[in-house]
């Protein structure tokens, strides 16, 4: 099969896509032929080893597995004493590696679900690396409540878009930071203020909130301290040595406080399968920017390095498929 793989760290130019074996399910795991996938800022990270932090995560040297965490496709094998998923249903969900492959084993209990009837591969990009990244800030880490006041700063990206319907869901008032051409996407997903980052700064603007949602990390808390209210939570996706000195010396007291949470190792079903409900509903929905076959991954990663992707970037791995052996 074919996979994904870089050796050292480094520009995109360092991205391999090699041939490897096609894995085997274990006991209670699911072989998994990836349809879709996605690349984050996550995987570029990741690639680049930049910032430095990500590396504890990744491999101090050089990165150690093959990228990749979100995936959707169809159920090619099941191991032993599986029960929840049967050969030829369509899954979703996310591991922490390996989702840039043809093929992946998952476990029978891990964060995986069926897709829901009738729903496109399509609909479910960046269900688990993104939404999830916002539900866990919104409702587990900031315990988002009816009638408070949010910004989220990076609204028209991946997490923004999700964070934007999610905070509308829970009964916020939301406020979107994006560019000008951005801005009517942004509305769509239920802002009801925009405001333009090329044109205003919103730190000086004289509004405060509730909560200050950073999800591309192009603030500080230092920068927001003013904007945030009594007791407000500025919170960032993106981690630094500065946010972890932020958290330690506002975690005391009472006042305004600074958060980062790795959520990558808070994912869990139960978030899969509320998020599953709300795009049931129409709650949510995915917004994907562009989609490039396996092959053209690294163009992919140079993309979501140029910061202007809106929502989601898909890469299509079952295209690479066409042709193969998929051994």
């Amino acid at each position: 099969m074919k996979a994904v793989k870089y050796t050292n760290y480094g520009s995109a130019d360092v991205i391999q896509l090699v041939d490897q074996p096609k894995p085997t399910p274990q006991d209670k795991q699911i072989l998994v032929r990836v349809y879709e996938t996605i690349v984050t800022p996550s995987d570029v990270a990741g690639r680049s080893g930049s910032p430095f932090l990500i590396r504890f995560f990744s491999g101090l040297t050089r990165p150690k597995q093959t990228p990749g965490t979100d995936f959707a496709g169809e159920v090619e094998a099941v191991g032993q004493d599986v029960t929840r998923f049967r050969v030829g249903d369509r899954v979703f969900g996310a591991q922490m590696a390996a989702a840039h492959a043809e093929y992946l084993c998952v476990a029978e209990d891990g964060v995986v679900t069926t897709l829901p009837a009738g729903m496109a591969y399509r609909a479910v990009a960046g269900m688990c690396d993104a939404a999830m990244t916002a539900l866990t800030f919104l409702r587990d880490v900031a315990h988002l409540q009816p009638g408070q006041t949010i910004l989220i700063n990076g609204a028209s990206g991946a997490i923004g878009t999700f964070a934007v319907q999610l905070a509308r869901h829970y009964g916020a008032e939301v406020t979107g930071v994006c560019s000008g051409a951005n801005a009517a996407l942004v509305r769509s997903l239920g802002a009801q203020r925009v405001i333009d980052y090329t044109r205003e700064e919103f730190t000086h603007d004289g509004h405060t909130y509730d909560i200050i949602f950073d999800a591309v990390g192009k603030s500080s808390f230092g920068r927001c301290q003013d904007a945030l209210k009594p007791g407000g939570v500025y919170m960032t996706a993106v981690p630094s040595l500065g946010i972890l000195a932020q958290m330690a010396r506002t975690r005391l007291g009472g006042g305004k406080r600074a958060v980062f949470a790795a959520t990558g190792f808070s994912q869990s079903r139960e978030k899969l399968d509320f998020l599953k409900g709300l795009l049931v509903t129409g709650e949510l929905r995915s917004v994907v920017d562009r989609c490039y076959p396996l092959a053209d991954i690294a163009a992919a990663h140079r993309y979501v390095e140029t910061g202007r992707k809106r929502g989601n970037l898909v890469v299509e791995v079952a295209a690479a498929c066409v042709g193969s052996q998929r051994q």
